[in-house]
């Protein structure tokens, strides 16, 4: 099975062709929003963070700005700074030549001479680089170039007995391709641990998915909280999850049925192929924003209260197994796995059409979240400002 997509000179496949207005710092964001608002096919988001972090939390901002810009379906980025932010614009350049070696271009605001002049100069570079893109035609690729990165928000009962279950089915069928599958949400793991521990290829596998769990709950006990005070959510309560081990037990059906064969620490670039795991929070927007900087080209995201969740970079693909949501919330939802509930259509009948829609946005179908612009990301952090 192939796919139409953009080759790059790392050597990975795109399936969208934008150029990213990378701020690297939330005091550069307002300034990248207003440079992507001026220049078509360039795409930006909102970065609260890249200033007074701790060590380990500006790791985290580093890594999911290098794995943006990294990330196939950009073509090449225009970094902007303000230029006194902890995450300077050096570092973040090293960062991202360390992953890719794409087209960039870098602006700092300060030494521009202020926001309009960083502005002219940055829109300047993001003209000619869009310019640069689109001489770049669609070519056709082996579905094994799809990295898929899984997400579940909102959830209900209708979740792990519907939705979840048809991306675990997608999931087998994207490795036994020769794809790869990102498995998130850590703290949707726990007490379902021991279950993808047993999937693991390897000890080394097994170990590292026992401790990353572990390593979730007892940070949150360091500073006096508990995992289970925010799970589930009071919308899952209302949906009908009662416990976080029974919100587990329907996350980890999106991980399908095989092999795991390597566990990521957060934004860190995939490597290996066939159904890995990637450490994040189960927010959704920072734990998809880990993925997409993995190298992710594709995200389906379930739902069974409804999102309008998006992400800048990858298109973000939803469904749902609750009808009454589908209906409700059709202009966000892409795709209705009800049917399995309700006995109209088997999971294999709705994981392939679950394919075929995952191909068609790989060709250039464009999901609700992206027709709509949703744009918004978040970053996991550990600690507070300092």
């Amino acid at each position: 099975m192939n796919f139409l997509g953009y080759k790059r000179p790392d050597g990975r496949i795109g399936i969208r062709n934008h150029v990213l207005i990378l701020p690297t710092s939330v005091c550069a964001s307002d300034t990248t929003r207003i440079i992507s608002q001026q220049v078509k096919g360039t795409v930006t988001f909102n970065n609260q963070n890249g200033c007074s972090q701790v060590a380990s939390d500006q790791q985290f901002t580093m890594d999911v700005m290098a794995g943006f810009a990294a990330n196939p379906n950009i073509y090449g980025i225009v970094v902007v700074s303000l230029g006194c932010e902890n995450c300077q614009m050096d570092l973040v350049v090293e960062a991202i030549k360390q992953r890719t070696n794409k087209p960039l271009q870098t602006v700092i605001i300060q030494e521009a001479g202020g926001t309009l002049k960083a502005i002219d100069l940055a829109a300047r570079y993001a003209k000619e680089m869009v310019l640069q893109a689109g001489k770049i035609l669609r070519e056709e690729c082996d579905i094994s170039n799809l990295i898929v990165g899984t997400e579940c928000g909102g959830s209900d009962p209708t979740s792990g007995l519907a939705a979840n279950p048809v991306v675990g089915k997608l999931s087998d069928i994207l490795v036994d391709l020769g794809g790869t599958s990102i498995l998130s949400e850590t703290t949707e793991f726990i007490g379902a641990e021991h279950l993808l521990a047993e999937r693991g290829k390897n000890e080394t596998v097994k170990n590292r998915i026992l401790e990353i769990v572990h390593r979730y709950e007892k940070a949150l006990q360091l500073v006096g909280e508990e995992v289970r005070e925010g799970n589930p959510s009071p919308g899952n309560k209302a949906g009908g999850i009662t416990t976080l081990e029974e919100k587990s037990l329907g996350c980890i059906h999106k991980g399908g049925h095989r092999m795991i064969s390597a566990v990521y620490d957060y934004a860190k670039q995939i490597e290996e192929r066939g159904l890995v795991i990637m450490d994040t929070p189960g927010n959704d927007p920072s734990s998809v924003a880990a993925m997409v900087a993995g190298g992710a080209q594709i995200i389906v995201f379930t739902t069974g209260q409804g999102t309008p969740s998006g992400n800048p970079i990858a298109p973000v693909i939803k469904l749902t197994g609750n009808k009454e949501t589908y209906a409700n919330m059709i202009d966000n939802i892409d795709f209705d796995a009800s049917p399995l509930i309700y006995g109209n259509k088997t999971i294999d009948q709705l994981s392939h059409e679950l394919l075929e829609i995952t191909v068609d946005t790989a060709n250039g179908k464009m999901t609700k979240a992206e027709s709509l612009g949703y744009m918004e990301i978040g970053i996991a952090r550990v600690c507070n400002y300092v």
